[in-house]
């Protein structure tokens, strides 16, 4: 069994994406995070992230993005790639680039969307697709019941919507939400079970793996940014695979401001 002074330092910041993509269940529409009242607030994030000093920030983008994140990232540090909205840019490229850092990592895996699943050749959509089985036998209630303020409270900084997102209370309350999806089913029918099986936990044990494999020592001290959602069961495989201390984020969101 692992000492402490082998295992790595994992920190899991969970977050949003800042610039309102249409393809969640839960679609947030965050107001222009491009406005100076927020980019105000996103440096001041970054300087409460800052003291973790990771050696590696990694970020939820599939690995076929892997060149095309580098070469923005490079650009970025040059002054020839201005950021987008992104969290993964507002956050990751610049909380990099003021660590000089000379790379990212990309370790999610998601090689193509589709509002279900990464459907393999031959896979029967109607196997997993939850929405549209709850929607024929009486089941919506069992449909994400997470509501956009409860999600991510727009009145807020964002230092307190990151405080909320990743709150003990919210990881839990998300999680709930993809065991109600499970129960959507009746009978020999589970596709509400087949969708969290064969999509999300196989997509978060993915992440979990690619983490693996960028571990180099226990001097890595990584930072992963990653949609909310998906914190409880990433840090379930960290935690339980030895190999890692698990950095609690919010000593860092809830430090006093760094000058």
């Amino acid at each position: 069994m692992k000492t402490t002074l082998e295992k790595t330092s994992v920190m899991i910041l969970g977050s949003d994406h800042l610039n309102n993509p249409t393809f969640n269940r839960i679609n947030i529409e965050y107001d222009d995070v491009l406005a100076p009242k927020r980019q105000v607030e996103i440096e001041a994030l970054v300087k409460r992230l800052k003291p973790f000093r990771p050696t590696k920030i990694a970020l939820t983008v599939d690995d076929q993005y892997n060149q095309e994140t580098q070469e923005k990232y490079q650009g970025y540090l040059k002054g020839t790639y201005q950021l987008t909205r992104c969290e993964y840019n507002q956050i990751g490229f610049r909380l990099a680039k003021a660590l000089e850092l000379p790379r990212l990592y990309c370790v999610d895996y998601f090689p193509e969307y589709n509002p279900f699943l990464r459907l393999e050749d031959g896979f029967d959509l109607d196997l997993i697709d939850y929405p549209k089985f709850a929607h024929l036998h009486n089941q919506e209630h069992l449909l994400s019941s997470v509501s956009d303020e409860e999600f991510a409270p727009q009145c807020q900084s964002l230092i307190d919507i990151h405080r909320h997102l990743n709150d003990p209370k919210t990881i839990h309350s998300h999680h709930e939400a993809y065991l109600k999806i499970a129960k959507i089913g009746q009978g020999n029918q589970y596709p509400g079970a087949n969708w969290v099986t064969h999509s999300w936990h196989a997509r978060n044990l993915k992440i979990f793996v690619n983490l693996t494999r960028i571990t180099e020592s226990a001097e890595d001290r990584i930072l992963l940014i990653i949609p909310a959602g998906h914190i409880y069961m990433v840090h379930h495989f960290l935690e339980n695979s030895g190999d890692y201390i698990i950095e609690p984020v919010l000593k860092y969101l809830n430090a006093e401001q760094p000058s």
